[in-house]
């Protein structure tokens, strides 16, 4: 079990809890210190760790049955956020970049140097802010129905009526919801639900009575008047140092976010899969807890099928995801002409089984004739690329082929290629093992 050097209680309905949100026997309460304030983190179980990070309307108390699950192969370490729930009262420091720390503080101190990270709600941005800034840390993401501040569609979401909460703020209003907290909650607990009835009342006692407590409504104001400067810090950041390189689960509502939470995090991410649950709205966790679990944990510990004796696996990329990928001189199944760069994709071209590369060509580059053993096919990515069959370039026909351009490299069949003022980039699949063989100056 992880260590820290905070002050630790078992979790039991005595320590500030209510009965139904029970984290399973053998959890604790640590108070960790971390950028300059006090949280409130429940830790439990062995093995990976795994940081679940909740919303508005919410405290870490939602996650008890996904820690349940988790629990049983991971380290689940649930924090309640910055000023909200049983963490210390805070004043300020609710920008999600700034709360992102907050969170690598709780990591430190808990001596969990990487965790996959699962977060709905105002936790998508704090998660969204935490594996920009600290990609290293961050395995696998897991971003559950809201949005993320200047990421993707954020200016058209903020267009929505549903969303005008997200502009009350400040002394006044603060003034106007005290004492009349569950009022306000029922409002986000009913509107945003497939079926208020499966928000149940014991989880609306609760959280009213957590959101109550001296200094938690300001800080959820203050949670939504740092928009603002999370959309500005998350737009430079993205146009500085580009999309989240992890695995990215986006899972939407059915009735709430649905497929629009993938749009998100393609926005914002190269790696993405979508899930939409069924007959859910906005609270996953209460009113398709068991669905929602599942979906969790198939993705942190689900593996794609490998290959095996020249069979295909499992394997799905966006293009964005493609283009991340690192590039490389000649291999198998390249020309080895210098200047060239090649992306893998699949597979090994020198081994027996399916494969699949990129070539970025740069301009004015010429490819020779020559064979592979192993039939192919080729399709023109990006710009201008310039291909023929033939022994000799001299005299052979040349089909210009722009992007989204087909053609095949039959085995032992020779062809060329050039390209002239523009690169080009070419994806290739076969079957391996392949190689290269240029035709001999004599026989061109």
């Amino acid at each position: 079990m992880l260590a820290g050097a905070a002050a630790a209680t078992l979790l039991t309905p005595s320590a500030g809890r209510a009965a139904g949100f029970d984290f399973p026997a053998g959890f604790r309460i640590q108070e960790v210190p971390a950028n300059g304030t006090t949280l409130h983190v429940r830790v439990g179980g062995k093995g990976p760790a795994v940081v679940l990070l909740h919303g508005y309307g919410d405290t870490g108390d939602m996650w008890a049955p996904l820690a349940a699950d988790l629990a049983r192969d991971h380290t689940v370490i649930v924090p309640d956020l910055r000023g909200l729930g049983l963490s210390a009262q805070a004043a300020d420091g609710f920008e999600k970049a700034n709360e992102a720390e907050d969170v690598i503080g709780v990591m430190d101190a808990l001596h969990a140097p990487r965790a996959d990270v699962v977060a709905h709600d105002i936790g998508n941005m704090v998660a969204y802010a935490l594996a920009a800034r600290h990609s290293d840390r961050v395995t696998n993401l897991v971003l559950m129905d809201a949005p993320v501040p200047g990421v993707g569609p954020w200016d058209d979401i903020l267009k929505n009526p549903l969303l005008w909460h997200f502009r009350f703020g400040g002394p006044d209003m603060e003034r106007l919801v005290a004492g009349r907290e569950r009022i306000y909650l029922d409002r986000f607990w009913n509107e945003f639900s497939a079926d208020p009835a499966h928000f149940p009342e014991a989880s609306r006692i609760h959280y009213a009575e957590l959101y109550a407590a001296p200094g938690r409504m300001h800080a959820g104001f203050r949670q939504f008047a740092a928009f603002d400067q999370d959309a500005a810090d998350n737009r430079a950041w993205l146009a500085t140092h580009g999309k989240l390189p992890m695995p990215v689960l986006a899972i939407g509502g059915e009735k709430s976010f649905g497929p629009m939470m993938a749009v998100v995090a393609q926005a914002g991410a190269v790696n993405v899969k979508e899930r939409v649950i069924p007959g859910a709205g906005h609270w996953l966790m209460e009113e398709q807890p068991a669905a929602t679990v599942a979906a969790i944990h198939d993705f942190l510990d689900g593996r794609p099928a490998p290959a095996g004796a020249g069979r295909l696996g499992q394997t799905a990329l966006s293009f964005d995801q493609t283009q991340a990928l690192p590039m490389s001189g000649a291999g198998a199944g390249t020309s080895g002409i210098s200047g060239i760069r090649t992306v893998l994709l699949y597979g090994d071209p020198a081994k027996p089984g399916p494969y699949a590369l990129e070539i970025h060509v740069p301009p004015n580059t010429v490819i020779a004739p020559h064979t592979h053993r192993d039939d192919r096919f080729a399709t023109v990515i990006s710009g201008a690329w310039y291909f023929g069959y033939g022994a000799s370039s001299k005299d052979a026909p040349i089909k210009p082929l722009s992007a989204g351009g087909l053609y095949t490299e039959p085995g032992g069949a020779p062809h060329f290629a050039f390209t002239r003022d523009e690169p080009a980039v070419v994806r290739l699949t076969g079957v391996g093992p392949s190689d290269t063989t240029f035709v001999t100056t004599a026989s061109r």
